[in-house]
């Protein structure tokens, strides 16, 4: 969990959010996940090095192109914080609903 700042970090911005999305689909070249961008090859390429700093993907020079891969084990970390506290929303959400229960019952009576 040491890249934990890293990741929020970079999953904190929607263009980067969307990189990793095509990634979900598969290997891509830089070159692809710029397309969809209104903005220069140059500014994906620093959204991408964001992503590879957290360890987020991974970028493989081959030749003249550079491929990005999905490293799904940051992810993962964040996920697990996250599970943490699903039990306590989880709670508060049972409370919520016996408290909205009782209400109801109390008015009907």
């Amino acid at each position: 969990m040491k890249n934990l700042d890293a990741t929020f970090a970079a999953l904190s911005d929607e263009t980067r959010r969307a990189i990793l999305a095509r990634l979900m689909e598969g290997e891509a070249r830089l070159s692809d996940l710029a397309a969809p961008f209104d903005m220069t090859q140059t500014a994906v390429t620093k959204h991408v090095r964001v992503l590879s700093d957290a360890g987020l993907l991974v970028v493989e020079k081959r030749g003249r192109t550079r491929h990005c891969r999905l490293n799904a084990r940051a992810m993962k970390e964040a996920s697990d914080w996250l599970s943490d506290y699903q039990s306590f929303w989880t709670q508060q959400f049972d409370n919520l609903a016996q408290h909205l229960t009782g209400s109801r019952t109390r008015r009907s009576k």
